[in-house]
């Protein structure tokens, strides 16, 4: 034990790069900046066990991966239980969304908002994702997102915070895996007595490797050609911003060549093999008859298989980028190595064939084989890069507790309680506080929006006790969401605007006069206490036309001529607060008659104290008790008597006082009658 220690200064890490042809098992460690390889082993897969990256024979499976194991225990004389491994792109789903918010007001933009941001754009990606498959059994889990940009005010920014916005956006890609791939390589990884203890997606894994950060503000491709498919990762701006995969890769090679030769698989495969290693190859064919064939005559066979599949892979490059070529192109993977492979796929590209390059030894400065007999290559790209991301993020799967629902979560390494709130497909909405409902209305044709009170946030509460939405969960946790509340819905009295008045105050022949002001909503006449509705048209009247004002002093012949503010005036004259109006008595037609004065009734007004007016009515048999500024009238009555004129439809309504029909500006004096209902 004391020896091995010393072998192994640090934690072994064991990765395991399941493909669809063969599984390659790496057990290394890190020293510094430097990956050292321990032990590697490489078993081809004695079935078709794997097709297309999933596990289809999980015993199959399951016995190659104890094979590799243990190979590798023996080299190591220790035991391996935990083990890396990662996703083929071939099942991975991404989802590009856009997602925007908008403030009631410009806003300091805090680190909680633009998590939110982020939130609303993952939960989009999943509305969208269960849309597609709304139709099938399938079930995604969200292995991570990645943001492309940010928009402040529809600019692009690096970072929202601390900025001041009346607007922010986010585009980001999320990835998905359906859960039969989950289940499916967690069950073949268990049932050969390992646990699993990071899991990748294998194009991550690839470009960790081909791509380091500091390349990716460049618009690069990274192909992985493995057997079944031909995996695409598409880097620009310092962000993976595509992913993407095509179902033709190395395999389509060989069943040319098995078809050509009429050979087995595994004879075309030695055939292809021996074309890479640009040497000639000897096989016999299925009636048992050898031949030898040239590393020339075999690129021959497959020059129309390679170029169906550079062109593939060229047009998908060029979905993914948005329409064009990239600016290089990195090649992994052993379909890759093809010596037409990388030439075509420049020329269908248009690039220059220096840009267009296998990625093998150059990315692998920083890693160390102290096994003897491994020569670095583009083949190794991905299984070293599994283990190297155990070194970035500790990703596997783990099981919590939301409202007394298990849920299965993919481990980023930092997770939250809205990650798993999400996974659940608990409401956005129902996290953050929601404000009441607004109203929108118009005064006067001014349009104008009353927005409700702010309501609580949700109460969360993780293994019993509370916190926020952004707290870290791991293994087991215990949570509890009680939704968020809606806020008091906005509510506006017509008495509350500011074009309101009680009164308009105006002179008659000299003498003051008050009359309550008219308010129309959506045309009828309301009180000062109605309650605006949303989309209510308001007219707020601030003056009398002259007819109206003759109504209102009873004036009933209009045989005299009227001045407003001392100027002639006609019915449709407005009047507004302190004009004045004169009215002169025309002279009369018949001979011999004299008026010498206008013969007009004063309108009678109930006794004034010093607090107003004080008047007690009987309104449909219930007795009422005005108290007004100015003389009252019938339309004081609605401030006191429950009835809404608003809501009488196409019925007439009745107006009497003392059992004569009335209008809103008849004046009431105490102990009058009055009847008010709607005639059917």
């Amino acid at each position: 034990m004391g020896q091995e220690m010393v072998r192994y200064p640090e934690q072994l890490v064991f990765g395991l790069d399941i493909g669809t042809r063969s599984i390659v098992g790496t057990v290394g460690y890190k020293e510094k900046n430097t990956f050292k390889v321990v032990a590697q082993e490489t078993r081809l897969h004695e079935t078709r066990a794997m097709l297309d990256g999933q596990v289809h024979d999980i015993g199959a499976v399951s016995g190659t991966i104890r094979e590799i194991k243990e190979a590798l225990e023996v080299r190591l004389n220790r035991k391996l239980k935990d083990v890396c491994i990662a996703a083929a792109g071939r099942v991975l789903k991404t989802i590009n969304v856009r997602t925007d918010y908008e403030f009631p007001q410009e806003t300091k933009v805090t680190s909680e908002q633009v998590y939110s941001l982020d939130l609303l754009g993952v939960e989009k990606a999943y509305e969208q994702i269960r849309e597609e498959n709304k139709d099938t059994d399938i079930k995604y889990y969200c292995v991570g997102y990645s943001v492309i940009h940010y928009y402040l005010n529809d600019y692009v920014m690096l970072n929202l915070e601390g900025h001041k916005a009346d607007r922010i956006g986010a585009e980001l890609i999320a990835t998905f895996l359906p859960d039969e791939v989950i289940d499916g390589l967690y069950a073949a990884v268990e049932g050969a007595g390992l646990y699993v203890a990071n899991l990748t997606l294998e194009p991550i894994a690839a470009i960790n490797v081909a791509i380091p950060e500091q390349f990716r503000l460049l618009n690069i491709a990274l192909v992985d050609v493995g057997a079944g498919t031909s995996d695409i990762c598409i880097t620009k701006d310092g962000s993976i911003i595509a992913y993407g995969m095509i179902p033709y890769a190395g395999d389509e090679l060989s069943e040319q060549l098995a078809k050509h030769y009429l050979v087995d698989f595994d004879t075309a495969e030695k055939i292809k093999l021996s074309c890479l290693n640009r040497k000639s190859v000897t096989y016999k064919d299925i009636m048992g008859i050898s031949h030898k064939v040239s590393t020339e005559e075999v690129l021959s066979v497959v020059e129309d298989t390679v170029k169906m599949i550079t062109r593939h892979v060229s047009d998908k490059i060029k979905e993914l980028n948005g329409g064009k070529a990239v600016s290089a192109v990195f090649v992994v993977g052993g379909g890759g190595k093809i010596p037409s492979f990388t030439p075509l796929l420049a020329e269908f590209l248009e690039l220059p064939q220096e840009r267009v390059a296998i990625r093998g030894p150059e990315v692998m400065q920083n890693i160390e084989f102290l096994q003897e007999g491994i020569k670095k290559d583009s083949l190794l790209v991905t299984p070293i890069g599994i283990c190297l991301n155990f070194y970035e993020q500790k990703n596997n799967f783990i099981f919590v507790q939301v409202n007394g629902q298990r849920v299965k979560l993919y481990d980023n390494n930092k997770l939250t309680i809205v990650d798993a709130a999400v996974q659940i497909g608990f409401p956005n909405e129902d996290l953050f506080p929601k404000r009441g409902d607004a109203i929108s209305y118009e005064v006067n044709q001014e349009k104008r929006m009353l927005r409700g009170e702010a309501g609580e946030a949700a109460v969360v509460k993780l293994n019993g006790k509370i916190t926020g939405i952004s707290a870290e969960i791991v293994q087991n946790d215990i949570i509890e969401i009680q939704p968020s509340t809606k806020g008091v819905s906005s509510k506006l009295l017509i008495n509350q605007l500011p074009e309101y008045k009680d009164t308009i105050c105006f002179e008659w022949n000299g003498q003051p006069v008050s009359c309550p002001c008219f308010v129309e909503v959506n045309g009828n006449l309301v009180s000062g206490y109605y309650e605006i509705k949303d989309q209510d048209q308001v007219v707020v009247r601030n003056y009398y036309t002259l007819e109206q004002v003759l109504d209102f002093m009873d004036v009933k012949d209009y045989a005299a001529d009227f001045k407003v503010n001392h100027v002639e005036a006609q019915m449709d004259t407005k009047v507004y607060d302190n004009f004045s109006v004169e009215c002169v008595m025309k002279k009369p037609e018949m001979p011999g008659q004299e008026v010498s004065e206008l013969e007009m009734p004063e309108p009678e007004e109930p006794e004034k104290t010093d607090s107003g007016f004080h008047v007690t009515l009987s309104v449909n048999g219930t007795a009422v008790v005005l108290h007004t500024k100015t003389p009252p009238i019938f339309v004081n009555i609605l401030d006191v008597y429950p009835f809404h004129v608003e809501e009488g439809g196409n019925r007439t309504l009745v107006k009497r006082v003392n059992g004569v029909d009335a209008e809103f500006t008849t004046p009431v004096s105490d102990g009058d009658q009055i009847d008010l209902y709607w005639e059917e």
